[in-house]
């Protein structure tokens, strides 16, 4: 496993992955004093500092979050979520063939270990509320307006 950490406008994020995909993203308190950088983790922190400066609206990396199938299948409903936009959580259930399982579906978003890459800032209440995000609100509405979302969460 390799990782490095690094200061963003956002503040420090780590970087994990193995020889052949990223497996996790995580904000932190501390410097990394032994990083282990190989070229993919070059590679996505070089887009990680596009996409924050403005400059880059896809990943275009591989990824191997480690999870259940069930939320494998979330994450893979919330990488569909343009840059830009947002969902409901209950629209998440329902682009996930399961429209009953909204608490659920929010739950393995809220697991989501690669986040910014795997968009679950996307995801917001039914009423418009950011709610629920690993790096804090704060994070998830700094990444929205970057995007551009419609900010209903204000309202």
């Amino acid at each position: 496993m390799y990782k490095w950490t690094f200061e963003t406008n956002i503040g420090f994020l780590t970087i994990g992955a193995h020889d052949q995909a990223i497996t996790y993203l995580k904000t932190t308190d501390d410097i990394d004093a032994t990083p282990k950088k190989t070229p993919l983790i070059t590679t996505a922190y070089e887009q990680l500092t596009r996409y924050l400066d403005g400059d880059l609206r896809e990943f275009s990396l591989p990824l191997d979050p480690i999870g259940t199938a069930f939320q494998k299948k979330v994450w893979q409903a919330v990488c569909q979520v343009s840059y830009g936009k947002t969902i409901t959580y209950k629209q998440l259930a329902k682009n996930i063939a399961a429209p009953t399982a909204i608490r659920a579906a929010g739950a393995a978003n809220g697991k989501n270990p690669i986040y910014i890459l795997i968009p679950c800032h996307r995801i917001i209440a039914s009423s418009g509320h950011l709610t629920g995000y690993a790096g804090g609100l704060e994070i998830k509405e700094k990444l929205l307006t970057l995007e551009g979302a419609d900010p209903i969460w204000k309202s």
